[in-house]
This record gives C-alpha cells, structure tokens and sequence, in this order.
C-alpha cells in the first residue's frame, strides 16, 4: 500500500509566528533625563607679588597670605596704608587694601578691546577665574585655596598709572550702569585674616555676609 502524499509548503509562508492582532507594542525604554551640569569652581588662575611700589608684578609659583598684614614680601604689606597715594593723606590708616584681586575675564574684555594685558600687569596679587568679584557685597569672603581666608573691603579705584602701561587703558577699566552711575571693573580689594598659600588652579569658596547687603565702594 502506498503512503500518502504531504501537503506541500506554500512558497510564500514565513516561519517567524504571527504577532497577535491583540498583542500590545513593546514598550520604549524609558529615557533618562539629562542631569544639569554643575556650575564651574571659581579658581585662581595666577599669583602675583613684588617688593617694589611698581605697577606690574611678577608672577610667580606660589604666594603667602599673612593675617592682618597681606602678601608676604609684597610692596602693600602692613597693618597700615601702604599705598603711596594714601600714606601721603593720612599714613596712620588701617590698610583696607591689603590683597588685590582682578577677575581674568576683564583681562579677555580687554585683550578683545586691543590691549596686551596679562596676569599681575594692572597690579593685582590675585587673579581669579570664574567669579564675579565686582558683583560680591562689602564683607564678602574667600577662602582661597585650603587655608587662606580673605575679607573683601572695596574697590580698586582705577588710576592713571594705567596708561603708562597702555594709553587708554584706564578709561577701558570704566564703565556706566543703566543708572549712569560710575562703574569700576579693575578689581577689588581685601584683608587677610587667616594665613595661608595661594597657588594658581586654587579653588574659591564665597561665604557671603549677613543680609542686608552692601555694595562694593572704592577704598
């Protein structure tokens, strides 16, 4: 007796199985939200420190904060005014103007005004990346680096000096507010009370002072 013959395959079948019509899509991972990237530490960018009353101070590797006094071998450092200007009004003055600190992203306004500006050339101690120096109230402080710690006093009052370096250049560190009122952008200034080494890359911690706020005036 002869076995019977299979039914054939049709040419056209597919042997993945059929989805169900029922069948529910799959469903899509689920996508991450993307985190906010932390803002950046304010960080000193250079250091700076001369003994001589001279604009322009060299930079150099490290520099050394001294309670009550300022940069250890710098021309300003003392309990009393140091600068000439000041001495010569009244030398028995508190010296407010111990540490001078300038914001780099003023030394990037004005290399993109035309002027050659570096790192200690307009005098300051302490050049910072990252922060808003002219923006911080009166009593503002800093603690630079692990040890440091500065108080803010005031402003950098712009002087002529500056032009020797490159004419123009104190008017470019001048500006106007919406109100018209004068603004200073050539750094400010501060005490040191605790000691410390300042090095360039340096974080900045900001610990404000108690409310009510006071802007930054020259001193």
């Amino acid at each position: 007796m002869s076995a019977e013959p299979r039914a054939a395959t049709p040419a056209h079948a597919d042997s993945t199985p059929a989805t169900p019509a029922h069948a529910e899509p799959t469903a899509a991972a689920p996508t991450r939200a993307a985190r906010p990237r932390p803002a950046p530490v304010p960080t000193v960018e250079a250091v700076s420190c001369d003994a001589r009353h001279a604009l322009e101070k060299p930079v150099q590797q490290r520099i050394r904060l001294l309670a009550g006094l300022g940069v250890e071998g710098d021309a300003h450092l003392g309990r009393l005014v140091q600068h000439r200007s000041r001495v010569a009004r009244d030398p028995s003055q508190p010296n407010l103007r111990q540490v001078h600190l300038i914001h780099a992203e003023l030394h990037d306004e004005l290399r993109a005004a035309g002027f050659a500006v570096a790192a200690g050339q307009m005098g300051e101690n302490v050049t910072t990346r990252g922060l808003d120096l002219l923006g911080l109230p009166t009593g503002t402080r800093l603690r630079l680096g692990q040890a440091a710690l500065i108080e803010l006093t005031g402003l950098r009052n712009p002087c002529t000096q500056l032009d020797r370096l490159a004419p123009g250049l104190m008017a470019a560190t001048l500006d106007r507010d919406a109100a018209g009122r004068l603004v200073r952008k050539a750094g400010v200034m501060a005490i040191v009370l605790e000691d410390g080494e300042v090095r360039p890359g340096d974080p900045i911690q900001v610990e404000l002072p108690p409310a009510p706020h006071r802007p930054l005036q020259p001193v």
